[in-house]
């Protein structure tokens, strides 16, 4: 992780909430294919009903029906941050192998939402047409205020449909911010590049060939 990565986040969790916080994390993108699924604390709840303007009646709702999704506005307690699904896996990857970890993390109709800081949703494109590889990031969908998502169930009813992927565990729980996201942004795109490069120089049974890290190049 860059310099200037860790003096933008000053509130990233302590090192060894991070370091249980990333074995919890890589246990789950190991075995996506057991479809474990992360569920959401009690305190996590109140943050997410947080984000209404009736928390209470939003809390004893879940409490009647803590399998069914809900529809929470963006702007106040977080945005969030619409990727595509692959590219959201490499962006989660970047975050925990080499940053400071995400914020609560859940997947959609193939698509991955990021629950960023509040903000993070008007600056980060800004960011990104300023930035070398930004027109090599797939088209994000950034949630703010105005804006409402839908989000999973509290209590999971299958593997097949919306889940948590990092849920809430905290009653505030640390968000990552523009500067972070942006930084992942370009992080995938590299290792997305490095890995096209490295087929290419070693195809699928070749096993004559030498594997060359280009990565270090870029």
């Amino acid at each position: 992780m860059s310099a200037w990565l860790r003096d933008e986040t000053p509130t990233s969790p302590d090192r060894s909430e991070l370091r249980e916080r990333r074995a919890d994390i890589f246990a789950l993108l190991r075995d996506e294919g057991r479809h474990h699924t992360a569920q959401v604390t009690t305190p996590g709840a109140e943050w997410l009903a947080s984000a209404t303007g009736h928390p209470r009646s939003t809390r004893s709702l879940w409490e009647d029906r803590p399998a069914a999704p809900a529809v929470l506005p963006c702007g106040t307690a977080f945005d969030i941050v619409n990727t595509p699904a692959v590219f959201g896996r490499r962006m989660l990857d970047r975050l925990w192998e080499e940053g400071p970890g995400s914020g609560p993390v859940a997947v959609h109709r193939g698509r991955m939402l990021l629950f960023t800081t509040p903000g993070t949703a008007h600056r980060l494109p800004s960011l990104l047409r300023w930035e070398e590889f930004g027109d090599a990031v797939p088209p994000l969908l950034c949630h703010g205020a105005g804006d409402a998502v839908t989000i999973p169930p509290l209590t999971p009813r299958s593997a097949e449909g919306p889940r948590w992927v990092v849920a809430p565990d905290t009653r505030r729980p640390w968000l990552p911010g523009p500067e972070v996201l942006l930084w992942a942004c370009v992080r995938a795109v590299r290792t997305a590049r490095a890995a096209d490069v490295r087929v290419s120089i070693f195809p699928p049974g070749d096993q004559g060939a030498k594997v060359y890290d280009v990565s270090r190049r870029r």
